[in-house]
């Protein structure tokens, strides 16, 4: 048995055509174009807009943050093309796992869903503190139960996971809807923070858009420092073109999430369509929501001067607007409200899709027989990230849902030229153009920018993998599905003479 085999196209295909219509333990499919482009939107537009603009511009690459934002929005822009050609050729649960799956092997698709169930899952638990935090600042309740430093277990942070956890078990549509009303509002917000800002904008702020380099502090140095800068012997440094490479990098965090959207292609009406939709229209606008926030930021208060724990409040504080800082604030509680949900709905078809395939029990994978949904594995994913939201403070490691999604997008590029060797016949109602070097592109791309992430971010993702190696070669390589299909055909056949 061999851990590179293949998941057959035909095989994916047919349980993706399983909507659980005909009684078949399948997802329904109720979701369209603009659903979708919630659930994308949700889960992108919320820490990253409210936090790290802040963070990066003053520490990284000052206004230079907006260049920043830019080139991690191409990056991803390129993911989503490759991610358009496969969700919309195969429109499965799972997405990028069982992609590996039918193009590179088993042990692939292994390293890619651990991969992913540790990007959702911290990325559901850094957001939830950051929600209680907002919060507890909206109205004025105690830190020993809401903050993120001081506080023994974070309450707010248990109680809003297991909340929308319970909204993500009943029902996809009900998901759909309590996401689309909360992207409208801070949709809404963040453009009135744009426009409102432009007025208070200085030029002398922006100037020099990119400050000079200067070497980095001594907390900046050692496994604290970029993966490249140590390789090349480099001096640690910030600010410079480095800088703002090493704030891509980190803010790329900002646009994780939005393969959320592939893992939709079970549940929605027209995958060919509308997932291809979707995924663009999530990057367009959140892009272009991110570059213009951050101008407005860098523009508004001089960037050594850039609160890093709320940047955009504080920078309307600033210029005595003090009255907006409110309205930041709601938005910031309905954008980490979506992102929570949309992850914990993700993370419940990531681990539906890994279930289903005996990777890990596939009693695990059942279907509820009313909701429609993948309940078992969506309470397991749930408690779990509300226990690591409440003892766990994991601001340190958001760079790690940076190094998953990069890994990700890699494993997506790669198997676009895969694909379209092995299965040329396959309808692809979107295919990337000049493939296979855009693809290729596109992965060496995310591959250095995770060069850009520290040596320490490296180190606790090896951890993170050596575990998942246990648990697969303990469990998943003898027992999922196709390793019990090959040894009941090796018994079947007769003994040789």
């Amino acid at each position: 048995m061999s851990v590179l085999r293949t998941k057959p196209i035909k095989d994916v295909v047919a349980q993706g055509d399983a909507d659980g219509s005909d009684g078949s333990p399948g997802l329904k499919r109720r979701l369209g174009a603009r659903d979708l482009t919630g659930f994308g939107i949700g889960i992108v537009i919320g820490t990253g807009i409210f936090t790290l603009t802040g963070i990066e511009a003053r520490d990284s690459a000052g206004p230079g943050v907006v260049i920043s934002f830019a080139i991690a929005g191409v990056v991803a822009l390129l993911a989503a093309l490759c991610y358009a050609e496969l969700a919309s050729s195969v429109p499965t649960a799972g997405s990028a796992y069982t992609y590996a799956y039918a193009t590179m092997g088993e042990i692939v698709a292994w390293i890619i869903g651990w991969d992913l169930l540790l990007e959702f899952a911290l990325g559901a638990a850094v957001v939830a503190r950051g929600w209680s935090g907002y919060l507890a600042e909206l109205f004025g309740l105690p830190s020993t139960w809401f903050a993120e430093e001081g506080s023994v277990v974070n309450l707010g942070a248990i109680g809003i996971v297991l909340l929308l956890g319970v909204v993500a078990i009943i029902g996809i549509r009900e998901s759909a809807r309590i996401t689309n009303i909360l992207v409208l509002v801070k949709v809404a917000i963040c453009v009135f923070v744009v426009v409102a800002g432009l007025f208070f904008v200085k030029a002398a702020n922006l100037s020099p858009f990119i400050p000079p380099a200067e070497p980095a502090g001594a907390g900046d140095d050692g496994i604290k420092q970029p993966v490249v800068q140590a390789f090349f012997g480099l001096e640690p440094s910030v600010f410079g073109f480095v800088g703002v490479l090493s704030a891509a990098a980190v803010v790329f965090f900002a646009y994780t999430g939005f393969e959320a959207v592939a893992n939709l292609g079970e549940e929605t009406r027209r995958p060919k369509r509308d997932l291809t939709l979707g995924l663009f229209g999530t990057l367009l606008i959140s892009t272009a929501l991110y570059i213009g926030v951050s101008l407005v930021v860098v523009g508004m208060v001089p960037y050594g001067e850039i609160d890093r724990g709320a940047p955009i409040a504080a920078a309307f504080n600033a210029v005595g607007a003090s009255w907006a800082g409110v309205l930041v604030s709601i938005a910031a509680v309905a954008g980490l409200t979506s992102v929570i949900l949309v992850d914990l709905v993700a993370m419940g078809r990531i681990g539906f899709a890994i279930s289903r395939d005996g990777l890990i029990p596939p009693a695990v994978a059942k279907i509820h027989p009313r909701w429609g949904t993948p309940y078992r594995i969506s309470a397991v994913m749930t408690v779990a990230v509300a226990l690591l939201a409440g003892f766990l403070p994991l601001s340190a490691l958001a760079d790690l849902v940076s190094i998953g999604a990069l890994c990700a997008f890699m494993i997506v590029a790669i198997a676009v030229p895969i694909l379209r060797r092995k299965r040329p016949d396959l309808e692809r109602p979107f295919r990337v153009p000049f493939s296979p070097v855009l693809p290729i592109f596109t992965a060496l791309a995310c591959f250095y920018l995770t060069l850009n992430l520290s040596i320490e971010t490296w180190i606790r993702f090896l951890i993170w993998m050596a575990l998942g190696g246990i648990i697969y070669f303990g469990y998943g390589y003898r027992r999922n599905r196709l390793a019990t299909g090959e040894a009941e055909g090796r018994a079947k056949q007769p003994a040789s003479a």
